[in-house]
């Protein structure tokens, strides 16, 4: 994470702890780093605001791997808004994702989140 901006360091911290299975069954934690208008496009297609995932996750079984992150850049929008992009692999899926961060009174939240399916024998471009 070398050569990033105190922003962008704060906001691939909170998106790394969005992938710990702890914190994603943990209401109160995951609201911590939700933003109040939050809203996510997922990899199902389905909409989520911020009460549906939490409930969602709050319920989902805890047996389920943590995720492996590979090609995560940030770039500070402005002074309070980080744009991050990664792509994930879990239990042989594949999803190229995009979040946006915002800088509130309670700290760095996500305010938006995209995930998007893809095969990795898919050749991708640069």
């Amino acid at each position: 994470m070398a050569d990033h901006s105190p922003a962008v360091e704060a906001a691939i911290e909170g998106e790394l702890s969005l992938l710990d299975p702890a914190i994603r069954r943990s209401p109160e934690l995951l609201g911590a780093l939700l933003h109040p208008g939050f809203h996510e496009f997922g990899v199902s297609g389905r909409h989520w605001d911020r009460v549906s995932i939490i409930a969602s996750l709050a319920t989902t079984e805890s047996g389920s791997s943590p995720s492996v992150t590979s090609r995560m850049k940030g770039v500070e929008l402005g002074p309070d808004l980080v744009h991050l992009t990664f792509d994930t692999e879990n239990n042989g899926r594949h999803a190229h994702r995009s979040s946006l961060w915002r800088r509130t009174a309670e700290g760095w939240q996500l305010y938006f989140h995209q995930g998007t399916p893809f095969s990795p024998e898919t050749p991708r471009e640069a």
